[in-house]
């Protein structure tokens, strides 16, 4: 039939097989071209959702790209600072891929005994310290970070008020990665926010390696110390390219080298010093130039007073006048800078005198 129909559309005239076909088009095949049409733009939809989608993706990717290249740059340089300030007695190296599922509070580092590193060399970055070398291979070594259940180190706080041994936490959940100073002296009472620093006791780290800051005190039943929660300097996913310090840098020390909240607290204080003193010098010549003022303006006084004196000033009598009014005159103008200065202090109220007979007292 269907060839039968096609044969005969193709003998009809060429106006009345576009009619017939215009006519079909209109009645029995429009549904279709409908949905041919709706189908069409369909899958041109999904093309250009996809096309959108890879150049998302890869715009995407290279920001991130971007923002990794942009940080690493920035840690190198702060890195390459570090370096400068310590000048020499250090290795750099960068971190290793992690052996196992197991050792995520161990770092390998892509440098060794080639270089000189050997067991119990601190390991640094510049935001503070990271961990302690704890074996070492020709090309690579193996550190522990602050995290490892055997990690130690002695502190102390910025301004030497608090002595202590910084651990682990051992906390559930987030607070796994923190710290805890133990063995804090009673009556040294640290505030959040304190910088605590490696003290240098002991052959290991260094005195001046920032080590974390104070965020609370932990209730312990020890009485006779404190325990405070630290946070730690170095985060763990911070951690990058280190650096490990050589025993003779480590002998030498490090002052000086890490810029501590402590020197910028000092400086403001220098400053706030500086004013005060300058402050406290300029009321000092203001006293002294009333004062000046005062006795000018008593002697003008005595001056004008002893004008009238008949004979003037020639004899000894009345030079012993004139000096006496003046005297007088400025020892009243000290005793009324004393009543001032007296008013201006806060009264003691002194209870009047007990009167009648003394209270009971039992036996």
């Amino acid at each position: 039939m269907c060839v039968l129909l096609a044969v005969f559309a193709l003998i009809l005239p060429r106006r009345t097989r576009e009619g017939f076909a215009a006519a079909l088009r209109t009645t029995l095949l429009s549904p279709l071209v409908g949905l041919e049409g709706r189908a069409s733009l369909v899958r041109a939809a999904i093309v250009a959702r996809n096309d959108v989608l890879i150049t998302s993706g890869r715009v995407a990717t290279q920001a991130l790209q971007v923002k990794a290249v942009a940080d690493e740059n920035l840690t190198l340089r702060k890195l390459l600072g570090l370096s400068a300030r310590l000048q020499d007695g250090f290795v750099p190296a960068d971190l290793l891929p992690p052996r196992g599922a197991g050792d995520e509070f161990t770092i390998a580092l892509a440098t060794g005994s080639d270089a000189g590193v050997q067991p119990f060399l601190p390991v640094v970055t510049v935001d503070g310290l990271v961990g302690m070398v704890q074996s070492v291979d020709r090309a690579t070594s193996f550190a522990i970070t602050w995290a490892h259940p055997d990690f130690r180190v002695s502190v102390m706080s910025v301004d030497e008020g608090a002595f202590g041994i910084v651990q682990p936490h051992l906390g559930a959940g987030a607070e796994r990665w923190l710290l805890e100073m133990r063995g804090v002296p009673f009556r040294a009472k640290l505030e959040p926010g304190t910088l605590i620093v490696s003290s240098g006791l002991g052959a290991t780290y260094p005195r001046g390696i920032p080590v974390g800051t104070v965020l609370g005190e932990l209730s312990t039943p020890e009485k006779w110390a404190r325990t405070y929660l630290v946070k730690p300097s170095v985060l763990p996913e911070a951690i990058g390219p280190v650096l490990v310090l050589l025993l003779a840098r480590t002998e030498r020390g490090v002052n000086g080298v890490w810029t501590t909240v402590h020197a910028a607290d000092s400086a403001a204080r220098a400053v706030a010093a500086a004013g005060d003193s300058l402050a406290r010098a300029a009321a000092l010549d203001e006293l002294a130039a009333r004062r000046a003022a005062r006795d000018a303006a008593a002697d003008t006084l005595a001056d004008s007073t002893l004008a009238f004196v008949p004979g003037g000033l020639g004899t000894a009598a009345d030079r012993a006048k004139v000096d006496s009014v003046r005297t007088r005159a400025r020892v009243d103008s000290i005793m009324r800078a004393r009543a001032r200065a007296a008013s201006a202090k806060p009264r003691v109220v002194v209870p009047p005198p007990r009167t009648g007979p003394p209270p009971m007292t039992r036996q």
